[in-house]
C-alpha cells in the first residue's frame, strides 16, 4: 500500500507507520489486499476544510475529516493494476481540539480520523443508526488492533 501525503507535508515516521497499519487492517477486514492500494492524505486548516465541506457536502461548517471515495461500490474495483481508493482530508485544528476534548493524544485522534475516513472510502456510512453502529464497531476493532483503543 502507498499513502501519498500532500507535497510539503511532513508526517513523522511513527505516525505514517501507524496509518499504514490502520489502512491495511481496514482493507484486510473487508477481504481486500493492500498490495495494490493507494490513498491520498492531506492535512488542512479549518477554513480550507470548511470550504471543501461547503462545496462538496453543502455544509458550511468546519469538520474534522472528509473522505472522497474513488468507488461508489467496492464491486467496481478492478481485478488488476493500482487501486486509488480515494482521498482523505484531515483538519489538524479540529483534531487538536477533539484530542483535548476527549482526553487523548493528538496522534491518537489523527489515527482515529484516518481510520474513520478509510472506512468511508470502503463504503461505510453513519447516516442511519444501524450503519453508525456497524461503522463504530469496525473503528473500535481497528483501534484495538493498533493498541490504541479507548
Amino acid at each position: 500500500m502507498t499513502i501519498y501525503f500532500e507535497e510539503g507535508q511532513v508526517v513523522a515516521d511513527e505516525m505514517r507507520s501507524t496509518m499504514e497499519k490502520a489502512a491495511a487492517r481496514c482493507l484486510e477486514l473487508e477481504g481486500l489486499s493492500d498490495e495494490r492500494v493507494e490513498i491520498s492524505v492531506t492535512f488542512v486548516e479549518a477554513e480550507e476544510i470548511r470550504s471543501l465541506n461547503r462545496e462538496y457536502r453543502d455544509n458550511d461548517k468546519v469538520t474534522d475529516v472528509l473522505s472522497f471515495p474513488q468507488f461508489d461500490d467496492l464491486n467496481e474495483i478492478p481485478d488488476f493494476g493500482e487501486i486509488c481508493l480515494g482521498d482523505v482530508v484531515i483538519c489538524k485544528e479540529r483534531a487538536e481540539e477533539q484530542a483535548e476534548e476527549f482526553g487523548h493524544s493528538f496522534e491518537r485522534e489523527i489515527i482515529y480520523l484516518f481510520t474513520h475516513s478509510i472506512l468511508h472510502l470502503l463504503g461505510y456510512d453513519h447516516m442511519e443508526d444501524d450503519e453508525k453502529k456497524e461503522m463504530r464497531q469496525r473503528e473500535e476493532e481497528v483501534m484495538e488492533y493498533l493498541g490504541i483503543g479507548r
